[in-house]
């Protein structure tokens, strides 16, 4: 580390380091909400065949559990090419409180990762499931 005789950079790099927590906290809180919403779209479509008091789970009413599987292969296939221009540009460190901070990043990537994968796996269902 060279701090050209300057301790100001020793800020710049304190805001690097958070800048850096920031993104790799708001992609795992993504992750994790996307797998959770996944779970949801792909079980009950896979089990409500064997079981059917699980058909009422499938709240998506996804078309075959063979689509619902498709569909969120597709899914992730498109989903973590988007993710990528993220992680590499990181999310913009802003000096706020910790409390706000975790708030902001649970609606905006918390929520997003829940309903994105909702959305997502409705709409390639519906394509998915004109072949099936």
């Amino acid at each position: 580390m060279d701090l050209d005789n300057d301790p100001t950079k020793l800020i710049e790099i304190v805001e690097i380091g958070k800048q850096l927590l920031m993104t790799r906290g708001t992609l795992t809180t993504f992750s994790i909400a996307n797998d959770v919403a996944k779970y949801f779209a792909i079980v009950p479509a896979l089990f409500m065949l064997s079981i059917p008091e699980l058909a009422a789970l499938n709240l998506m009413g996804l078309h075959s559990p063979e689509s619902a599987i498709l569909s969120a292969v597709i899914f992730n296939a498109i989903i973590i090419p988007i993710l990528i221009p993220l992680a590499l540009k990181g999310v913009q460190y802003k000096p706020i409180g910790a409390s706000a901070l975790l708030r902001r990043n649970l609606l905006i990537y918390g929520i997003g990762g829940v309903i994105a994968p909702f959305v997502g796996i409705k709409l390639i269902d519906l394509v998915v499931g004109l072949f099936f």
